[in-house]
C-alpha cells in the first residue's frame, strides 16, 4: 500500500493526529519508567534475608517486676532451656534484633584504631551465643561458629566488645576490596579501639533496615545482653511454625508470672511490614500504566471513529472503485502505525532522557536494553487493537449508501 496518500490525508487533520502522537509518547515514557521502578522494587521485596523466614518467629519478653542482673541471666537461660526442648524447635537464641526488622545495632568498623575515619565501614551487629548460626539457618561458608567459652555476657561497667565475630561475605569484600583469600584470621576495630578478629565468613545475614544502602553488611558477636526487655528468636521444624507460637507463648507466661510476653510475630508477617511502602508503589505505578494504557487507546479509537465518520464518501467511492474491505481495514491499520511511530520514537528520546535524570536524582537503576522496545511493541500492538474495531466498521460501508451521502 502507497504511504504517500496516507501520510497526505493525514496532513489535512494534523491537529488530532500530533495528540494522539504525543499521547503514546508521554505513555510510553510513563510506562518504561514506571516499569523500571516497578522491576526495582520487585527485585528488593525478593531479596534473601539470610534467616529460614518460613520457620521462624520472635517475640519479646519484659519483665515488669525488678530483678537484678543475675537474676535476669538465669531467667533467659531458663527461657531458652524451655524453648530449645519443646518437640518441633530447632533452636532459638536471645538477641538484639532479626532482620527486616527497622531497629538494631550498627557500629563503624576500622581496619585501624578509631574507627570514625572515612575508610570506616558501617555494618549491622547482632549479638548471638553459639546457637545463632543455627537459629538464623545462616551458611557458614568459611571458619567456624563460635564456642561456648567465646560467649560472654555484657558487662554494664565495661563496654569491651567480644574479641571474636562472624562476618557477611559482603561486608569482607567491602573492608577488604582487593583481598582473593579467606577473611578468617583478618581482624579490626570496633568502638575505635576493641579489635575484633574474624573467626568466621557467612554468605549472607541482611541487616535489620531494608532500604540501607549496606543492607547486606552484618556481623554476629558472641554476646548476651540481660535487660529487663529480652527478644527471643525461634527457628522450628518445617510446618511446625504456628503450632508452636501460642504453645511456647503459654508455657513461657506459665513459667514466670513477672513478666508479659508480647510482639509475637513470624519473619513472613516482618517481611511484609518492611516492604509494605514498596508494594504499596508497586500496586499505584502499575494502575497508572493500565489507566494510561487505556486512555491512549480509547483516544485512537476516538480518532479512528471519527476519521470513518468524516471520511464516509471517499471510503464508499474506494469500495465503488474495487476496493476490498482487507484493504480499507489496512488503510487504516498503517495510518496508526504511522501515527504510532512518530508518537514511539519521540517516547523512546523522552524515555531515555528521564532514565538518564532519575538514575542521576536518584540513585536508580539504569533501563534494561530490551525494556523501550518492548515498551514501544506493546503500545504499538495496543494501538492496532485499538484501530481495528473502527477499521471493521469502516470496511462494511456499502458503496451504494456512501456514494449517495455528502
Amino acid at each position: 500500500m502507497d504511504i504517500g496518500p496516507i501520510w497526505r490525508a493525514m496532513l489535512k487533520n494534523k491537529s488530532g493526529f500530533v495528540l494522539i502522537a504525543l499521547q503514546i509518547a508521554v505513555t510510553l515514557t510513563i510506562m518504561v519508567n514506571a516499569f523500571g521502578i516497578i522491576q526495582e522494587r520487585v527485585n528488593k521485596i525478593d531479596r534473601d534475608s539470610g534467616i529460614d523466614e518460613a520457620n521462624t518467629f520472635a517475640f519479646a519478653s519484659v519483665l515488669f517486676k525488678d530483678y537484678e542482673r543475675e537474676q535476669r541471666m538465669a531467667l533467659i537461660d531458663e527461657d531458652l532451656d524451655l524453648i530449645r526442648n519443646v518437640p518441633g524447635v530447632v533452636n532459638a537464641i536471645a538477641s538484639n534484633s532479626f532482620p527486616l526488622r527497622q531497629g538494631g545495632w550498627s557500629m563503624a568498623l576500622g581496619l585501624e584504631p578509631g574507627n570514625q575515619t572515612p575508610e570506616s565501614v558501617s555494618s549491622a551487629i547482632y549479638f548471638v551465643d553459639e546457637h545463632g548460626v543455627e537459629t538464623f539457618d545462616l551458611t557458614l561458608i568459611d571458619g567456624q561458629n563460635f564456642t561456648p567459652d567465646q560467649v560472654n555476657w555484657a558487662d554494664p561497667e565495661d563496654n569491651t566488645w567480644p574479641a571474636w565475630g562472624i562476618i557477611t561475605e559482603a561486608l569482607g569484600k567491602e573492608m577488604w576490596p582487593d583481598e582473593t583469600g579467606s577473611y578468617v584470621g583478618k581482624s579490626f576495630y570496633i568502638n575505635d579501639n576493641d579489635p575484633v578478629n574474624i573467626i568466621g565468613v557467612i554468605d549472607k545475614l541482611q541487616a535489620p533496615w531494608e532500604s540501607w544502602s549496606g543492607v547486606e553488611r552484618s556481623m554476629i558477636v558472641p554476646q548476651r545482653r540481660a535487660s529487663e526487655f529480652v527478644r527471643y528468636i525461634v527457628r522450628t521444624e518445617p510446618g511446625r511454625r504456628d503450632e508452636l507460637m501460642p504453645e511456647i507463648e503459654a508455657m513461657l507466661v506459665a513459667s514466670n508470672a513477672d513478666r508479659i510476653i508480647r510482639d509475637m510475630v513470624t519473619m513472613e508477617e516482618v517481611r511484609k511490614l518492611a516492604y509494605v511502602g514498596d508494594a504499596a508503589l508497586i500496586k499505584i505505578l502499575g494502575f497508572v500504566v493500565v489507566l494510561l494504557t487505556i486512555i491512549t487507546s480509547l483516544g485512537i479509537i476516538g480518532l479512528a471513529s471519527f476519521n470513518v465518520s468524516r471520511r464516509t464518501r471517499q471510503i464508499g467511492i474506494r469500495r465503488a472503485l474495487g476496493a476490498s474491505k482487507p484493504a480499507v481495514v489496512r488503510y487504516f491499520l498503517v495510518e496508526n502505525s504511522i501515527i504510532s511511530a512518530v508518537g514511539l520514537v519521540v517516547g523512546a528520546a523522552l524515555s531515555i532522557g528521564l532514565n538518564i535524570a532519575m538514575v542521576e536524582a536518584f540513585s536508580l537503576e539504569p533501563l534494561a536494553w530490551y525494556v523501550i522496545p518492548a515498551g514501544m511493541l506493546a503500545l504499538w500492538a495496543v494501538g492496532q487493537a485499538a484501530v481495528a474495531g473502527p477499521a471493521r466498521r469502516a470496511s462494511n460501508i456499502a458503496p451504494s449508501i456512501a456514494t449517495r451521502s455528502g
